[in-house]
């Protein structure tokens, strides 16, 4: 391992190390804030969070990110310690790498496929991970100088050493820990909090503030029935979008108060981020008109809160197939493919109204037709003193 090349592996080594790093800042940040908008985030084909929330984001609810960031600490290592002159492993070094980087490759050339070929989007971040590896699987082949079938006899050469070694078993213990670490305190996916944290009651300056913005808030007039309640709250909702799942938990307890009163009527509209039901919003969430007709389907089983509650809490791993599955075992819908072109004109007819209403994003409430933008998800006691407010002026 030249001095040149050495520096190659080390450069490429850090690039995929900060955008691993980063792709998994950004899923901790997706699977924990549902407010938060990734940066890399700029349009349907280029977003890092269709990637993330993916099928192909995790595996074993575990994020591919950390593996990312596992392999190129490993790249790092062998490239900064194996390549030392006094390293009895520096001519191994290189085949090191070169095994683990046809691994990597592997995996990246799948995960690139499910990226254009299946998600039809491309995320930055992974991008540049994808290209670290190559460029690293290249310089690693090339200087390699000996056949890779004598590798597992220089393998436990090596292994020998390195047990001999104090630094360099302080140096695994910390990445099997760090690595451990990394993977206990991150969030599963599926899994994540769906109970309604606790918050403060709302101060006299805040609700005074609350109520000078509702009062100038512009009225618009939707063609929803109110069955008779003094206050409508219409949402437009997206069962693969993060903010809608956190907001139908938040604000379950809320809303439960109000309607078993019958002074506030509930609807949902659908408004899937999905070409398919939705030209006006042409996006990647390619099993969020399967679900929106799925949970159409189920209510005329008396199913449909409970497979809604189902796509929510599964909702990082949903595509077709899965919505179908739990359509027909959660649902009791045994016909979903027969049923699914009716279902799919009432999803494509919400959409339309949301277009018409120029939603650009996902939720979207109306109270009393008053607009509450998915721009920032306002906390359940914000949300409460609201609907307060509307029952009000209904008076």
């Amino acid at each position: 391992m030249t001095s040149l090349t050495r520096k190659l592996l080390l450069a490429f080594g850090a690039l995929g190390l900060g955008a691993s790093s980063m792709s998994s800042y950004v899923h901790y940040k997706l699977l924990t804030d549902p407010s938060y908008t990734s940066f890399c985030d700029v349009n349907p084909a280029l977003s890092c969070s269709q990637a993330y929330l993916s099928p192909y984001g995790s595996l074993w609810g575990v994020p591919v990110a950390l593996a990312g960031v596992l392999f190129f600490v490993l790249v790092l290592l062998l490239a900064g310690l194996g390549g030392r002159a006094m390293s009895t492993a520096r001519e191994s070094a290189a085949a090191y790498i070169l095994a683990l980087s046809t691994i990597g490759l592997a995996v990246v050339l799948y995960l690139g496929w499910a990226s254009y070929f299946q998600l039809h989007t491309l995320c930055l971040f992974c991008a540049t991970t994808y290209v670290a590896v190559l460029v690293i699987f290249m310089i690693s082949g090339r200087v390699t100088t000996f056949p890779m079938t004598t590798l597992p006899r220089r393998a436990l050469r090596d292994l020998r050493t390195l047990v001999t070694s104090p630094l360099a078993l302080v140096i695994l213990l910390l990445l099997v820990v760090g690595v451990g670490t990394g993977i206990g305190l991150f969030p599963r996916e599926g899994v994540t909090s769906a109970q309604e944290p606790a918050y403060p009651p709302l101060t006299d300056q805040q609700r005074v503030d609350l109520e000078k913005w509702w009062a100038v808030q512009p009225t618009v007039d939707l063609p929803v029935s109110n069955d008779g309640a003094k206050v409508l709250v219409v949402k437009f909702s997206d069962y693969m979008c993060p903010a809608c799942r956190q907001t139908y938990e938040w604000y379950k307890p809320v809303l439960g108060k109000y309607l078993s009163g019958g002074q506030v009527h509930y609807v949902v509209k659908h408004y899937p981020l999905e070409a398919e039901c939705n030209p006006s919003a042409p996006s990647n969430h390619y099993a969020s008109c399967e679900a929106a007709a799925a949970v159409i389907m189920a209510r005329a089983k008396g199913t449909a809160q409970k497979l809604e509650q189902w796509i929510f809490t599964n909702q990082a791993s949903l595509t077709p197939d899965t919505v179908k599955k739990a359509a027909r075992d959660i649902g009791g819908i045994q016909d979903f493919d027969a049923q699914y072109p009716r279902a799919l004109q009432e999803v494509k007819t919400d959409a339309s109204l949301g277009a018409l209403l120029h939603i650009s994003q996902t939720p979207t409430f109306y109270v009393n037709g008053r607009k509450l933008s998915g721009k920032a998800i306002l906390p359940p006691q914000y949300f409460d003193y609201l609907i307060e407010l509307a029952l009000k002026d209904a008076k």
